[in-house]
């Protein structure tokens, strides 16, 4: 068993041309050295700050914790707040972030090995 309080996980910038428009930070919650199974990390955007259209070779669980955000498909967008958990299926075209006036902040869960493919430039 493995206890990790995050208010001691260190926040980490993250500067990745996966994102724009603003700052975004993350703190590694769950990685390799205590599962096998999962990843797990808690991201921060600033407002207005979000990643570019991109999909996942696994799925994708994110769990809102602060702000506001926008969560969106090709096909649609939606708002999202604290408490809303977001089930994204393994190759589904989609980015999410901040709104352009709230700071926003979501645990993401994927599997081990889960590999990203940016599809906006």
């Amino acid at each position: 068993m493995k206890i990790v309080n995050m208010d001691k996980s260190p926040i980490q910038p993250v500067n990745s041309p996966l994102f724009t428009g603003g700052t975004v930070t993350r703190q590694g919650l769950v990685g390799e050295d205590a599962s096998k199974s999962f990843s797990m990390g808690v991201v921060n955007f600033s407002p207005g700050a979000r990643n570019k259209f991109h999909t996942h070779s696994g799925d994708q669980v994110l769990l809102v914790t602060k702000g506001t955000g926008i969560v969106a498909t090709d096909k649609e967008e939606k708002t999202v707040t604290v408490g809303d958990l977001i089930v994204i299926p393994a190759g589904e075209k989609h980015w999410h972030g901040a709104t352009k006036t709230s700071a926003f902040s979501h645990i993401t869960l994927t599997s081990v090995g889960s590999t990203t493919e940016q599809l906006e430039k």
